[in-house]
């Protein structure tokens, strides 16, 4: 049998735990992935309600955004919410949303300020 030093077991164990570290660890996901996914999810597990627009605003700055502000009621509570929707503007028509108009929300049973109105396969609002 052949006798290993101490110092060389520990060298080994530490390069296997560094090389498990580097093969295991996941790359931080950036903000518009995270974005992606909770719409996703929305459009998995999302329940419908009815909602109306309050405002779209440009936001200029080092990069121009578009927030689409719409409020809307679960289970008698109201809620007021906003959604970066940039990337998704080849999907609506900004000019018909206005004051007042009328849409759907997709929100999450269980927690009702997570929502949306609008995603990459569904769209709430109305015409």
């Amino acid at each position: 049998m052949i006798a290993f030093p101490l110092s060389s077991w520990v060298l080994t164990g530490g390069a296997a735990a560094l090389a498990a570290y580097f093969l295991l660890r996941q790359k931080a996901k950036q903000p518009e992935e995270i974005e992606r996914e909770r719409r996703a999810w929305l459009d998995q597990v999302g329940r419908i309600t009815d909602g109306t627009v309050i405002d779209v605003q440009e936001i200029d700055g080092h990069q121009p955004v578009i927030m689409l502000i719409f409020r809307y009621d679960v289970a008698g509570v109201s809620y007021e919410a906003s959604q970066d929707v940039t990337r998704l503007r080849p999907l609506i028509n900004l000019q018909s949303c206005r004051l007042g108009v009328p849409t759907s929300v997709r929100y999450d049973p269980q927690n009702p300020v997570n929502s949306m109105v609008v995603s990459e396969r569904w769209v709430g609002l109305r015409r």
